[in-house]
């Protein structure tokens, strides 16, 4: 008996039923557990932008401000003093000189009364309006008309009704620069009827909404730097082809977002495509590719210098995580960082070093040959390492011996005989060792700092190889072993500081 009202829960296992009671449908509920009914005493409806403000603020019409009243706080048995607490509260109470204001979880349902905002809080550049009871764009548009220099706005966790036409373009959002729309169900094609009405538009935030497919953004958001479209399920790859030719786009994060490929067909192998002109930061971690040809694929993306990629299939082909580092970078030209690591020049010279020596045994199944003439390696080669001709440009083609398979670890085969000198000094005599192969060029140096007495960080070696007289080859890399740079018996380390 009585009146009852129908509600579905943002979390639909709070609820007992679809909005059916005793076989009659009241409302319709998206879930089989997702609605209840209530008394109409029990809801609330909200309040306006203005008396949200003031109740976050502390600032009532008759409420007086008492010094010293909220600088003292009690944990268990002490008691602590926030120093500034009242010219801070003081400060925060004065709403026409607040710049940044947060309503969140306010119960903010309308704008309120006509240019109220605008009189009270005259100096507003960024507002969070996020987890309310905004329940239309329209309710967004009069609160954001009384705000004239609005830059940035978070709406996030409201369930809005979203222009279903194109939107006439006004000054309301004419200074607006950052959007957050996370979890406000909004559909890329009403992304696009909003956006005649965002010019100035440069990060736009629209994680969890369920955009599955994506449309081409025609004479919009084409100042946009900074796109997140995280843990939305994308139907798959060639959705991205759809937002390829935004101009700006610097930031693409796609974590979690269904992606198990990518492919950019307009570019062959060693060249750029004109896709995403301007990317240079993407973030394609926690998603389902596989292959590592989407890997490859990157190299492609003119301006491409931080990748995040973790959690993705094809990271479990290689068990060994610095393995795996040096091949993505290797594969990626012109990375500067993976995985929020920098990715220093020595880094990259032994990653490409590596990959090089590595996959050289294959490339000479596939035709590749130290002659240029008879260098033809196959195209399944070349599709699986499109840049391993550039690195045998870049450092040679490997050597036969680099290539040669490993002897069986016995401590012989490991031990290589060593001469050591030291060209500036002359009158110090060369010394014989018997080096591990496996001993770090770092652990060498710290072996002549005993004989030298030089520290490490001021040595620089180098070493000539019996078989090549004349010939220096450096050694750049503290981290390396001795068998990276293919140093034998007899072969001569050189030292100088």
């Amino acid at each position: 008996s009585g009146i009852w009202l129908g509600v579905e829960w943002d979390n639909p296992q709070r609820g007992k039923h679809d909005g059916t009671y005793e076989g009659t449908q009241y409302f319709k509920c998206r879930y089989p557990k997702g609605g209840s009914f209530i008394r109409p005493n029990k809801a609330n409806f909200g309040v306006d932008f203005l008396t949200a403000v003031k109740d976050r603020y502390g600032l009532g019409d008759e409420q007086e401000v008492q010094p010293g009243t909220e600088s003292t706080f009690i944990f268990g048995k002490k008691t602590v003093e926030f120093v500034g607490m009242d010219s801070i509260a003081e400060k925060q109470r004065q709403l026409n000189q607040l710049v940044d204001i947060s309503v969140r979880e306010c119960a903010v349902s309308h704008a309120g009364q006509k240019e109220e905002i605008s009189r009270t809080c005259a100096n507003i550049k960024h507002v969070n309006l996020s987890k309310n009871l905004i329940s239309s764009w329209e309710t967004v548009t009069a609160i954001a008309s009384e705000i004239q220099n609005l830059e940035t706005l978070i709406i996030s966790e409201n369930k809005m009704k979203f222009p279903s036409t194109p939107t006439s373009v006004s000054s309301v959002f004419s200074k607006l620069r950052i959007l957050a729309l996370n979890q406000t169900e909004i559909t890329w094609t009403e992304v696009l009827f909003c956006a005649p009405g965002w010019p100035a538009l440069e990060e736009l935030y629209l994680t969890s909404n369920n955009i599955t497919v994506l449309e081409r953004p025609e004479n919009v958001l084409q100042t946009l730097k900074l796109l997140d479209l995280s843990d939305n399920q994308l139907q798959d790859g060639n959705q991205l082809h759809l937002i390829a030719h935004l101009p700006r786009l610097e930031q693409l994060i796609l974590r979690n977002s269904g992606i198990s490929s990518i492919c950019f067909p307009d570019a062959g192998f060693g060249f750029k495509t004109k896709m995403f002109p301007s990317l240079k930061h993407l973030a394609i971690n926690d998603n389902k590719i596989s292959q590592w040809s989407s890997i490859n694929e990157l190299d492609k993306l003119p301006s491409l210098r931080s990748l995040q990629c973790q959690n993705n299939p094809f990271t479990d082909t290689e068990k060994n995580p610095e393995t795996l580092r040096q091949l993505i970078i290797a594969k990626i030209s012109q990375l500067e960082v993976l995985n929020k690591c920098e990715i220093l020049p020595a880094e990259r010279r032994g990653a490409e070093l590596d990959y090089r020596k590595i996959f050289g045994s294959e490339w000479i199944a596939a035709g590749g040959n130290w002659d240029p003439e008879k260098n033809n390696p196959s195209e399944e080669f070349l599709a699986a390492h499109p840049r391993y001709p550039s690195l045998c440009l870049k450092y040679g083609a490997p050597e036969e011996g680099e290539l040669k398979g490993q002897q069986p670890l016995t401590l012989k085969n490991q031990l290589l005989t060593l001469t050591i000198k030291c060209p500036e000094k002359p009158e110090q005599k060369p010394v014989q060792k018997k080096l591990p192969e496996s001993m770090t060029i770092q652990r060498v140096k710290g072996l002549l700092y005993r004989l030298l007495k030089i520290p490490g960080s001021e040595l620089k070696l180098s070493y000539e190889s019996s078989k090549l007289e004349g010939k220096e080859v450096e050694l750049d890399n503290d981290l390396k072993p001795l068998q990276f740079y293919s140093i034998e018996n007899g072969d001569c380390v050189l030292v100088r500081w």
